[in-house]
């Protein structure tokens, strides 16, 4: 690969992993560039999710403020998105992914009204010696089963279900979300690494910049206003919704 198309590479991840790390929309910038960059669809599949790698290690160091005190939730919801993620990657291998396209612009539209219309209120103070909603549990198990067997708008999905259940306000559930998402995608990544047509000349440059990008998306949730963070997230998703169900139908 020449370094000009390195470059362009490194770009692309970093406005995919500040993208990812504030809407959980990164493929729709990074998987696009590695097929300009001349990767086949499979090579470009495996190689964005190992890359997308870099993207959960920044948005974790960007994310540390949020995510104080959370360690034992965090790591029981980690367990289950990548539980979540083993299955539904499974569940590819043994059922066609064309028949659930159909259903898939009405999950991501409908986590995208959710999260452009959830009502203000009161955040509830998690404390580390309360429990979590047990709701929270299932759905962060299908949302990850979701993101093995599909995954597009996965963080979208995710971060409707976080600030539904917990009540928590955006930058912190968008810390939890960044997290579960980027364990889930980690596992399929070490299994891609080991057994996938992995280009890494490609995968290092773009993990590079997703590593810069996704450290600077938590601090501009951090600091952005609520309102408006939630009009753009929610509005990509419904972009993304009507873009995939043209497709579909």
């Amino acid at each position: 690969m020449d370094a000009p198309t390195a470059g362009l590479l490194v770009l692309a991840g970093l406005g995919a992993g500040l993208t990812g790390s504030v809407a959980g929309l990164a493929s729709l910038v990074s998987y696009p560039a590695l097929l300009a960059a001349g990767l086949g669809p499979v090579g470009a599949n495996v190689t964005n999710t190992v890359a997308l790698v870099g993207s959960a290690v920044g948005s974790g160091l960007g994310s540390r403020p949020e995510l104080a005190g959370q360690g034992p939730r965090l790591r029981r919801l980690c367990a289950i998105g990548a539980a979540g993620g083993l299955l539904g990657g499974a569940l590819l291998l043994v059922t066609p992914a064309g028949g659930f396209a159909r259903v898939v612009p009405w999950l991501i539209g409908g986590a995208s009204v959710a999260i452009l219309l959830r009502p203000q209120r009161a955040a509830r103070e998690l404390h580390p010696d309360r429990p979590h909603p047990r709701a929270l549990d299932v759905a962060v198990l299908l949302v990850g089963a979701y993101g093995g067997y599909f995954g597009a708008a996965a963080g979208v999905l995710m971060l409707a279900v976080l600030l539904a259940v917990t009540g928590e306000p955006l930058p912190r559930s968008n810390a939890v979300k960044n997290v579960v998402l980027g364990v889930a995608n980690g596992v399929a990544a070490i299994a891609f690494a080991v057994l996938g047509p992995v280009h890494w000349a490609a995968a290092v440059p773009l993990g590079a910049g997703f590593l810069a990008g996704g450290r600077l998306g938590p601090v501009v949730v951090r600091h952005a206003p609520v309102g408006v963070l939630r009009t753009v997230i929610a509005g990509a998703g419904l972009v993304l919704a009507v873009r995939l169900g043209l497709q579909a139908y």
